[in-house]
């Protein structure tokens, strides 16, 4: 998996990425979560920060190697007082986030957690296959 840091100056994918999204993910998309994708001898380990969001408004889907985090936050802020209503806030966002893994994880063995805001995602690398190498007779 090649990836470019976020902030890098040098990254004109995330500029492009950045521009194009409002018009290709339609209203409402409006945040992009951090994530830290750490490679492992055995393992991805996926953790990114969603404030404000539920468990059950994040959707993780597989598809040939391309694992794509979905999720959506509400937040609804009112302040009352003596009964009037003095301000009432609201922030709505939705966003999609993909990588692509390859075709050497195990789909199937994938543990996704989420606490405090954080979902972790631990995905399992196939283990290489060794080449054998064998001496072929002739007859």
């Amino acid at each position: 998996m090649n990836l470019i840091p976020r902030n890098s100056l040098f990254d004109v994918d995330q500029i492009l990425e950045n521009f194009w999204t409002p018009l290709r993910a339609g209203p409402g998309v409006s945040f992009s979560p951090r994530v830290d994708i750490n490679e492992k001898k055995d393992r991805f380990e996926i953790t990114a920060e969603l404030p404000g969001v539920e468990k059950k408004d994040i959707q993780l889907t597989l598809d040939n190697g391309m694992l794509s985090i979905t999720a959506e936050a509400r937040q609804e802020t009112r302040d009352e007082r003596d009964g009037k209503l003095i301000r009432q806030e609201r922030r709505y966002g939705k966003f999609v986030r993909s990588f692509d893994l390859g075709t050497a994880v195990k789909e199937k063995d994938i543990d996704a957690k989420f606490k405090d805001g954080i979902l972790t995602l631990m995905v399992p690398k196939v283990e290489p296959s060794v080449p054998s190498t064998h001496r072929i007779e002739i007859h």
